[in-house]
C-alpha cells in the first residue's frame, strides 16, 4: 500500500497574546535536543496548530525571552513531579531566577510536591501545595540491584573482567551487596548533590542548610500543614485559590479568564532557527554504541560524519559539544575521540556537560579547550570492563541443550556463551581490558594536562560530581550550555554568535512510524509495571552489557529518590 501525503496547508501562526503566563509542567521531561514533529510538518491538515516541544536549550533561552516579552507577566510551574535530571533542573532553576531579576513573577504550585521537584519549585516567588496533598523532604537515597543470586540459581556465570577499583558497572552482576568501595562513592557523590539541594532551598527560602538537614533528618515534614509551619512552602491552597492569586497578580476581574501559555506553545510562538550559524552545538545524548543508526544513543559512524562535516565547514568556527550520556562503548568512544581531536585542531572545542558525562562520556569529553558542567552533574568514571557470561550450565541442566563443534585454532571460539572461558582465554581478555584502560587514562593526561600519577588517582572508575571534578582538574568550569556557548564564541572572537545545531533531523516520517512503535511498547510496559519499570530498565541495561565488547560505562543510569 503506498501511503500518500499532501501539503494541504500551513499550519496557523500562533500568538502569544496579551497577559500571558507562560506554564512549565515539571513532569514533562525536557530532551536534549528539540523534537520535531512530523505530524504537523506531514499532516498539517490533521495536526492544526500543533505545538512543537522544545530542547532543554531552547527552555532556558525561552524563559530568558519572556522575561523581556511584554506580553508575558508571569511563569507558573506546575510541580507535581520533575521529569528531569538535577543538572537539567539546575539549567532551567537559574533561567527562573534570571526571570525573576524583571519583576515579573513565578507561582509554583504542586498536589504532591516530591524533592526533585521541590528542587525547582523552591526557585518560585511563591511556593503553594495542595492542603491534603504530600511533600517528601526527607532526603536522598539510591537503591541498587543485584542478580548474582538470580543467575546462581539460572546456572550463569557473568565471566566479569573489569579495571578500576570503584568501576562498578558490573557489581549487579558478582555481588549481592554493594562493595565497600562502592559504598565510599556513591555516599561521597549522594552526599554532594543533597549538599547542593540543600543550599539552593536554603538560598531560596532564607532557611540554613542545617536547620534544613535536622527537619529531614527528623522527619518533621510529614503533613502539609508541616511544610508551612517550617517556611517550606508560602501556602496550603486548593488549584481555584492558586487560580484566584493569579488573576489578582494580573488584575482580572469577574469572567476573565487567565491567559495561560504552555512551554510548548510559547516556544511555537517563538522558535529558534538553528540550520546554519558560526558555532556548532552538537548534542550527544544517550549510550555510546559502534557503528549503527539510530535515535537517543550516540552512534560512531554518525558522529564521526558529523564532527567530521563542522570541521570541514569553514563557516563554523567553534564547536560545542554537549555531552549527556552515561557512557557504553569503549571503541566508539575512542573514534569519537579521534575525530575531536581533530576537530580542535582546526577550531575551539568547549563541552558542556548534562546529567552525566562520566566514563565514556568523559572519555569523549576529555580533549576540549574547555569544560563545563553542573554542579550536580554525575562525570569521571574512567575505568573499563567486559562481561562474556557463560551459559552452558544454563544449557545443559535447566533446559536439556548441549554444544559440539571444530576448530582450527586454540582461540577460534574464544567468548562463546556455551562454554567456560579457559584461563589463557581469560588473561586475553584482562589484557584487552587492562590495554583499553591504559589508553582511556592516557587520553586524560594529554587533554587535560595532568600527571599520570594525578590520574591513576582519580581514576580508578571512580564518580564524581561536577563540583568535586572541577576541584581535581577533569572539568574547567561550573555553567551551563549558554555559559559554554559564550566561552566558545569568546575563543573564536565571535561577535555576534549564531547556533547552527546538530545532529540534522532525521526523515520526519520514518521517525514518526519508528516512534508509534517504539512508544506505544514503552508505554504499555509502564502502565504494566507502574515504579517497577525502573527495574525492567535496570535488566535490559545489564542485558545489553554482556557482549564481550569492553565498555566504559556508569555503573547504572542513577535513580536518585
Amino acid at each position: 500500500m503506498i501511503m500518500v501525503f499532501a501539503r494541504l496547508g500551513t499550519p496557523a501562526k500562533v500568538v502569544t497574546g496579551a497577559n500571558a503566563v507562560v506554564v512549565i509542567d515539571l513532569s514533562n521531561p525536557l530532551r536534549e535536543q528539540r523534537m520535531e514533529d512530523p505530524i504537523r510538518d506531514l499532516m498539517p491538515f490533521i495536526s492544526g496548530e500543533a505545538d512543537q516541544e522544545p530542547g532543554l536549550f531552547d527552555a532556558v533561552r525561552l524563559i530568558r525571552n519572556a522575561a523581556k516579552d511584554d506580553n508575558v507577566k508571569g511563569i507558573y510551574l506546575k510541580a507535581d513531579g520533575n521529569a528531569n535530571g538535577y543538572a537539567a533542573s539546575e539549567e532551567i532553576r537559574r533561567a527562573i531566577a534570571d526571570f525573576k531579576k524583571s519583576k515579573k513573577f513565578v507561582y509554583a504550585y504542586a498536589e504532591t510536591l516530591t524533592q526533585n521537584a521541590y528542587y525547582l519549585a523552591s526557585a518560585a516567588d511563591k511556593v503553594y501545595l495542595h492542603p491534603k496533598g504530600m511533600m517528601d523532604f526527607s532526603g536522598f537515597s539510591m537503591t541498587m540491584m543485584y542478580l548474582k543470586g538470580t543467575l546462581e540459581k539460572l546456572e550463569i556465570q557473568p565471566q566479569i573482567f573489569y579495571n578500576g577499583k570503584f568501576k562498578s558497572a558490573t557489581e549487579p552482576l558478582r555481588e549481592t551487596k554493594m562493595t565497600e568501595a562502592n559504598r565510599i562513592q556513591t555516599t561521597a557523590f549522594l552526599g554532594e548533590l543533597y549538599a547542593d539541594f540543600l543550599l539552593r532551598v536554603s538560598e531560596a527560602r532564607k532557611i540554613d542548610t542545617a536547620t534544613l538537614h535536622r527537619y529531614a533528618n527528623e522527619g518533621l515534614i510529614m503533613e502539609p500543614s508541616d511544610a508551612e509551619k517550617y517556611k517550606l512552602v508560602d501556602a496550603l491552597k486548593y488549584n481555584d485559590q492558586v487560580m484566584d492569586d493569579i488573576k489578582r497578580r494580573l488584575s482580572l476581574t469577574g469572567d476573565e479568564k487567565v491567559n495561560f501559555v504552555s512551554l510548548n506553545r510559547y516556544f511555537t510562538a517563538n522558535p529558534f532557527y538553528e540550520s546554519s550559524g558560526n558555532i556548532a552545538l552538537i548534542y550527544a545524548d544517550g549510550n555510546i554504541v559502534t557503528g549503527g543508526d539510530g535515535e537517543n544513543i550516540i552512534s560512531s559512524d554518525d558522529y564521526v560524519k558529523t564532527i567530521r562535516e563542522v570541521r570541514q565547514d569553514k563557516d563554523i568556527k567553534a564547536i560545542v559539544f554537549r555531552v549527556n550520556s552515561p557512557g557504553g562503548s569503549a571503541l566508539a568512544s575512542e573514534s569519537i575521540w579521534r575525530e575531536l581531536s581533530l576537530a580542535r585542531k582546526t577550531k575551539p572545542v568547549v563541552v558542556s556537560m548534562g546529567n552525566y558525562a562520566a566514563s565514556g562520556g568523559y572519555y569523549i569529553s576529555c580533549m576540549a579547550d574547555s569544560i563545563f558542567a553542573e554542579p550536580n552533574t554525575l562525570t569521571g568514571s574512567i575505568g573499563v570492563f567486559a562481561i562474556v557470561p557463560n551459559m552452558q550450565g544454563f544449557f545443559n541442566n535447566k533446559l536439556g541443550i548441549t554444544f559440539d563443534g571444530v576448530k582450527t585454532g586454540e582461540f577460534a571460539d574464544a567468548g562463546n556463551t556455551t562454554r567456560p572461558l579457559t584461563e589463557k582465554e581469560k588473561a586475553l581478555f584482562q589484557r584487552s581490558v587492562d590495554t583499553i584502560y591504559a589508553t582511556f587514562k592516557q587520553r586524560v593526561v594529554e587533554g587535560r594536562k595532568l600527571s599520570q600519577a594525578v590520574v591513576d588517582s582519580i581514576s580508578q572508575g571512580r564518580v564524581w560530581t561536577g563540583v568535586q571534578a572541577q576541584k581535581m582538574g577533569l572539568v574547567d568550569r561550573l555553567g551551563g550550555i549558554q555559559a559554554a556557548v559564550d566561552c566558545a564564541a569568546k575563543m573564536a572572537n565571535i561577535p555576534e554568535p549564531e547556533i547552527a545545531a546538530y545532529p540534522r533531523p532525521k526523515n520526519k516520517l520514518e521517525l514518526f512510524l519508528k516512534g508509534v512503535g517504539d512508544n506505544a511498547r514503552a508505554d504499555m510496559l509502564k502502565k504494566e509495571l507502574g515504579a517497577d519499570y525502573k527495574f525492567y530498565q535496570t535488566v535490559k541495561q545489564l542485558r545489553a552489557l554482556t557482549t564481550g565488547e569492553v565498555q566504559a560505562k556508569l555503573p547504572y543510569d542513577m535513580v536518585i529518590e
